[in-house]
């Protein structure tokens, strides 16, 4: 009987230590959101999107255009609107093959390079005419991070 009832309180421990384990544990890194959820990230922190248009990347590269997504963005201290595009890649290895090609179709789209702004999150660029005022850049940083996850 007394072996029966150590069994059973090892047992009992062991399943409390279990359960405890998976508190500890923290949940995994979520994938890279599609434009709707960034979109959606954008405006939880106080930047409003318009105007969105896929296909756009805003040079003659079109095989930039399946990735990219050209729309107006405004908010906190960037009162006027400003024309973005997001260019969204499958995953890092893609994105990290890309970026000298997004920077060569941003140089030609950018209307004074002198104040021409990139943000390089992958799997994602965002590039748009500055300077970008802090408060909003700070934000659409924080945003497209969240939006994110693991980076693809």
């Amino acid at each position: 009987m007394r072996t029966i009832r150590r069994l059973g309180l090892l047992l009992a421990a062991a399943l409390v230590l279990a359960g405890c384990a998976g508190l500890l544990e923290s949940a995994p890194t979520p994938d890279p959101e599609s434009f709707p959820e960034i979109a959606g990230q954008l405006g939880r922190f106080g930047i409003s999107v318009s105007n969105w248009v896929s296909g756009d990347p805003g040079c003659d590269d079109q095989s930039l255009s399946p990735t990219a997504i050209r729309f107006d963005a405004e908010g906190l201290d960037q009162a006027t609107p400003v024309v973005l595009r997001i260019y969204i890649f499958r995953n890092r290895e893609a994105w990290d093959r890309r970026l000298a090609d997004v920077d060569t179709c941003a140089a030609a789209w950018a209307t004074n390079p002198a104040t021409f702004e990139q943000l390089q999150v992958s799997p994602y660029v965002v590039a748009g005419q500055g300077p970008w005022p802090p408060a909003f850049a700070a934000a659409l940083r924080t945003a497209i991070t969240a939006a994110a996850g693991n980076g693809g």
